[in-house]
């Protein structure tokens, strides 16, 4: 039954999808005619209003009227424009995370069951919704004990249902892409949803988010120009975390912080200084900082909200940044070549010097413009247009990087448009070298080394017991063949028959789905 439901989900969706004209603003040139004839039949329900809305506005009015399982998908995929390609994922960057806030009372009742106590007993007032999101909204409030204002963000009433709900469907889109598109096969949609799951569990679990900014308040405490507000534990639960209020302005309002007397081009060092930092330093990043989630206090310091979205880098993706912006500042290319291969992003059946090459292919024109045109993110988006022609497989945590990277620049380029971002980030990217790659980064190495060599021998004599086992087992295998028993076998039966009935009801159901939506809708 559940598959029904995912296939009459699946089937409203596209309504939808076809209704705000989002199927007929999709790129045609590379669709079968079957698709083709398909993207025709939607035009022919799309809203008259629709016709003049951009791609982006039609992108954002659909996945909002769908939900917020809907919207998070939106927003999950503009980090992986590997799997939706460079345009979709632009315009799905754009996507508006405004939703309609949850009833006040509904709130308290989260607030309540999440903590244990009365609303009364720990707050003396909360306000009615400041902003909503699909995941979240916050309300600001008065703490009883101190009397001191605070933000508390409130987990959507039944977010976590209709996310699993919804989810059952996206795995439906993902195994019927994977069986009959075999070209998409190569891009895993069905891990790419795994990846969904794990990221909308971590999203909707408040306490992961105040651990989050716990960790980059600590990482940042003796950073200069930026903080996170801090966490109040005892009033932070799975369900509400409540946290300092941030007064400040929204750094999207250019005009105000230039009335308030602040130093764009300060603030605009501080914001790109601070980004490299976390990642390179830390490897842990705020990886939602849009202009919404940056405020500008009254002592010109950066703060950081809303930490939904984080990324992290090990120390091989930290070194391969920091050698791949030090390399093209130098104009070193080799290195930056050598740099993917030693860390196996790209296969060794490649040519180095050839890859080189074709680096230098994008590092020179960037060495011939001024530097304040040359955009860091352009070049990171342009190398890995050149590294799929070698064959690099996408990895998402890079992915990531480059997309808050783009993010960041841009929001730079808002506060100083001819901002110098390679002046700025060279004290930092040639700090980390120098602390990395030189003789203390090689003493690190080394104790890091020894450390998961002590730690191996200490595993050894399991290591040797296992390899017994599987000795043995591949021993007796060898001797008597490999068996099923009786009951796999008579599941294995059940389960072809199963898939079979329902590939055959998905077939009828999707057939009077249409018919109904088009002539009877």
């Amino acid at each position: 039954m559940s598959t029904l439901l995912n296939l009459f989900s699946l089937a409203r969706a596209g309504y939808v999808l076809a209704r705000e004209g989002v199927v007929s603003a999709l790129p045609s040139d590379t669709l079968p005619p079957s698709a083709r004839l398909a993207q025709k039949i939607a035009g022919l329900v799309r809203r008259r209003k629709a016709k003049t809305a951009t791609r982006s506005e039609k992108l954002s009015v659909a996945l909002n009227k769908l939900g917020p399982s809907w919207v998070k998908l939106g927003q999950f995929l503009a980090t992986r424009p590997d799997v939706v390609g460079a345009d979709i994922a632009r315009d799905l960057e754009l996507l508006q995370d405004q939703m309609e806030p949850f009833a006040k009372a509904d709130a308290v009742r989260q607030i309540e069951e999440s903590l244990g106590r009365p609303i009364d007993d720990m707050f003396t007032s909360v306000s009615e919704p400041i902003a909503a999101a699909s995941v979240a909204q916050v309300h600001k409030a008065i703490r009883k004990r101190d009397g001191v204002e605070v933000a508390i963000k409130v987990i959507r009433p039944g977010v976590r249902q209709r996310f699993t709900r919804d989810l059952d469907t996206f795995y439906t889109i993902a195994r019927l892409q994977e069986k009959h598109i075999p070209s998409s096969r190569r891009l895993r949609p069905v891990a790419v949803t795994d990846m969904l799951a794990q990221s909308a569990k971590i999203e909707m679990d408040l306490r992961l988010e105040a651990a989050g900014f716990s960790e980059l308040g600590e990482n940042t405490k003796d950073d200069l120009g930026f903080r996170v507000p801090n966490v109040d534990w005892e009033l932070s639960g799975r369900d509400c975390v409540t946290m300092d209020w941030v007064d400040g302005i929204k750094l999207s309002n250019v005009a105000a912080i230039k009335a308030a007397g602040h130093d764009l081009d300060l603030l605009a060092a501080n914001l790109i200084q601070s980004f490299l930092r976390h990642t390179l330093r830390d490897g842990f990043f705020h990886a939602d900082m849009h202009p919404g989630n940056l405020f500008v206090g009254a002592n010109g310091d950066i703060v950081a909200v809303d930490l939904g979205i984080a990324g992290r880098l090990g120390k091989k993706e930290r070194r391969f940044l920091a050698e791949i912006l030090f390399g093209f500042i130098t104009r070193d290319y080799m290195r930056v070549a050598e740099v993917h291969f030693e860390a196996g992003y790209v296969p060794r059946h490649h040519d180095v010097a050839s890859f080189a090459q074709a680096i230098r292919a994008i590092g020179e024109p960037i060495h011939g413009q001024s530097a304040e045109t040359i955009s860091m993110a352009k070049l990171l988006t342009l190398l890995f247009e050149v590294t799929d022609l070698f064959d690099m497989e996408a990895r998402p945590e890079l992915l990531l990087l480059q997309k808050t990277m783009v993010v960041v620049e841009g929001v730079a380029r808002t506060l100083n448009p001819s901002f110098n971002m390679w002046k700025t980030a060279e004290p930092v990217v040639g700090d980390w070298i120098k602390r990395n790659l030189g003789p203390v980064g090689i003493a690190s190495d080394a104790r890091d080394g020894i450390k998961a060599g002590l730690s191996l021998i200490r595993q050894l004599p399991d290591l040797a017991d296992q390899t017994a086992k599987i000795s043995q087992e591949m021993a007796e295998m060898s001797e008597k063949g490999f068996r099923l028993s009786p009951e796999t076998v008579e599941q294995i039966g059940k389960a072809e028959a199963h898939h079979s009935r329902w590939g055959h009801i998905a077939f009828w159901v999707i057939a009077a789905s249409t018919v109904w939506w088009v002539f009877f809708k």
